[in-house]
């Protein structure tokens, strides 16, 4: 693609638009002043899109027919929509994140193909990205191959196997490229995701303790940019991951108490032990009752004690990507919080009073190394 032509032209197309991650890309592509059509799950809820001069078109990512009458007309789509588990899931559960992560995104990229669309982006998952075998903590970059052995979640393999659904694609004649997102923290968190809700948890005086542990985590505007930094400038077939930081458990909770003004969390819980805890919750006590929320699954401690990096280097070099802060996330998110109402009235004013207007600011904090 010419890297020289800097404006999408004419309507684009965002898939999963209210979800945490699309509803960044919404609101940077309508920044730049684009005409946005998202697609949206039909009966469910869309707080995310209310009052945003988007066209909304309901579709099931599963029903091809409804993804060409979403596509057509199209220039541009980002592919956003999934199904996100991190639950050892059950056989209907696996299948239906087969369906909506693998043939959904086959059903959108091929309508796609066929209406003549001029580009799409993908949004991958980090844990679909390879890593030393090794030593899991060695910054994994994007040439990798996925190991699809051992403890992965069947969420991370239906993402491998999208990723290979848009390959396809390119090979039938398809323009496109793989935005591959970290653990994703800031505003429009409406959901909220499992960081989020750790959040709101922590300001409640909830989260009495956490594990070691950590992960390459994403500033939401940081990934909203590299999403249409690649829709302009990314190689066709590529894949380019866009993070901003890693960091541990025991840096976020620091972060949740400087920008809330409550105490910090101390005490930590070896991971082997919570592993255990949260094994009984998946294998017995979600079956009795199954609505209970759970900030750590199984999963979700497996990739925390793996300490896994990010190597963003060909995303900066390629794209000209520049990632911001976690911190600056962490605030964005829990201003976000405040003003939804999900937090306590004395955490709430302090947030708003010491956060508020660098948050609307949109302030960055610089950049990292190509290789971490």
């Amino acid at each position: 693609m010419d890297s020289s032509q800097t404006s999408i032209p004419r309507k684009v197309l965002v898939t999963g638009g209210s979800g945490h991650v699309g509803a960044h890309v919404v609101h940077a592509l309508l920044a730049e002043g684009h005409e946005v059509r998202c697609l949206v799950q039909p009966r469910a809820g869309a707080a995310a899109l209310d009052g945003l001069p988007v066209e909304q078109v309901e579709g099931d990512l599963r029903d091809f027919a409804a993804m060409r009458r979403a596509t057509q007309g199209c220039a541009r789509v980002f592919h956003v929509a999934a199904k996100i588990s991190t639950l050892n899931a059950s056989a209907g559960e696996q299948r239906e994140l087969f369906e909506i992560n693998v043939i959904g995104t086959r059903n959108v990229l091929r309508a796609a193909l066929e209406n003549g669309v001029e580009r799409a982006v993908l949004t991958g998952s980090f844990s679909s990205t390879g890593y030393h075998l090794d030593d899991p903590s060695v910054p994994s970059h994007e040439d990798l191959p996925f190991y699809p052995f051992g403890h992965v979640m069947p969420y991370s393999h239906t993402k491998a196997l999208a990723e290979h659904e848009l390959l396809k694609c390119v090979v039938d004649g398809l323009d496109a490229v793989i935005v591959t997102s970290c653990s994703c923290i800031g505003a429009w968190d409406y959901l909220p995701s499992r960081m989020g809700r750790t959040m709101v948890d922590y300001a409640h005086g909830k989260l009495r303790a956490f594990i070691p542990g950590g992960f390459d985590f994403v500033n939401g505007r940081d990934i909203a940019r590299g999403h249409l930094l690649a829709m302009e400038k990314g190689r066709r077939g590529h894949k380019y991951i866009c993070s901003t930081n890693f960091h541990t458990l025991e840096d976020l909770v620091r972060m949740f108490a400087e920008i809330t003004g409550l105490p910090p969390v101390r005490l930590q819980v070896p991971p082997g032990l919570m592993a255990s805890i949260t094994g009984l919750y998946a294998g017995s006590l979600a079956k009795v009752f199954p609505n209970m929320p759970q900030r750590l699954t199984p999963g979700a401690i497996g990739v925390l004690r793996m300490r896994r990096h990010a190597d963003t280097g060909k995303a900066q070099r390629e794209l000209g990507y520049q990632p911001g802060t976690v911190r600056d996330a962490v605030r964005d998110a829990f201003v976000f919080f405040a003003r939804q109402g999900k937090l306590p009235a004395r955490v709430r004013d302090h947030v708003l009073e010491h956060h508020a207007e660098a948050s609307d600011a949109g302030t960055g904090g610089g950049t990292r190394a190509a290789a971490q």
